[in-house]
């Protein structure tokens, strides 16, 4: 077992006191450069031989597959990934270094990882895997999507980690895609129906969604150098709250007493 860092670099949860100086003004590039440099430092440092991998940027690249309009864009430029890359190489030398992200089995949102690798392994800053955050329906990904992905980084000399896997078995309201933690909806009745419990049609349809994705990972293995569940336990999952708050969703191996679903014994046949 091994400590995984999360996340040294996101546009959410950073107060906006970051990006301004004592008069509230906005920082110019130098002094977040400096900033971030320290942010990283202190905390790689903190923890050097301790950690072996750093998710170092979470979350920059939106759906179309362009880089987010976030502070850290607007003020640094686009290189500020390559230097958040940098400032975590020289902090700790020996540790694993990810870019995580969701979605990134659809097509314009891979298109836009690859362009970031690529330009990463240009400037010759390491890069150790891509983190596919796994955050998934029972529609999403299909098989070649997830199979698709993992081959197009392989093909750019990185390992793949499956980062925050569950498989919401929920509908998500129109206009929803993704993991994106800012969006939140009104509840609906339509969009929490298994409150009860869930219906045994579904219990199967969601194991067998979680064998068809270990059978890809298990292909794939060489390749994958781990896989991360979001949590143990459906009462745990984020996704009772995310995007609607109070649901009840079933995403995960363990149910809600902590007992093995079918989910769990059709993954464990998948690895036999």
């Amino acid at each position: 077992m091994f400590i995984i860092g999360h996340a040294l670099l996101w546009h959410q949860q950073t107060p906006d006191w970051v990006f301004k100086d004592a008069k509230g003004k906005f920082l110019k590039r130098g002094e977040l450069l400096k900033r971030l440099r320290e942010h990283i430092f202190t905390v790689v440092g903190r923890y050097k031989g301790k950690i072996r991998g750093w998710d170092v940027v979470n979350e920059a690249l939106n759906d179309d597959g362009s880089l987010r309009q976030t502070n850290w864009l607007k003020i640094i430029g686009k290189d500020y990934i390559a230097k958040a890359f940098q400032f975590a190489h020289e902090a700790d030398p020996n540790a694993e270094l990810y870019y995580n992200d969701y979605s990134l089995e659809r097509e314009p949102k891979l298109n836009g990882a690859i362009k970031l690798v690529k330009g990463l392994k240009a400037k010759q800053i390491p890069i150790t895997a891509i983190g596919l955050q796994g955050h998934n329906s029972l529609t999403f990904p299909t098989l070649p999507q997830q199979e698709n992905a993992i081959n197009e980084f392989v093909k750019l000399g990185v390992k793949v980690n499956i980062t925050e896997l569950d498989i919401s078995v929920l509908p998500f309201p129109d206009g929803f895609t993704g993991a994106e933690v800012s969006m939140t909806f009104a509840m609906e009745e339509k969009l929490d129906m298994y409150r009860k419990g869930l219906p045994d049609e579904i219990q199967q349809k969601l194991a067998r969604h979680y064998a068809e994705l270990f059978g890809v990972f298990i292909k794939h293995h060489k390749d994958i150098s781990r896989i991360t569940f979001w949590n143990v336990t459906d009462g745990d999952s984020w996704l009772n709250n995310f995007p609607i708050k109070g649901r009840t969703d079933y995403p995960l191996l363990f149910d809600r007493q902590g007992q093995p679903k079918a989910a769990f014994d059709a993954v464990i046949q998948s690895i036999k």
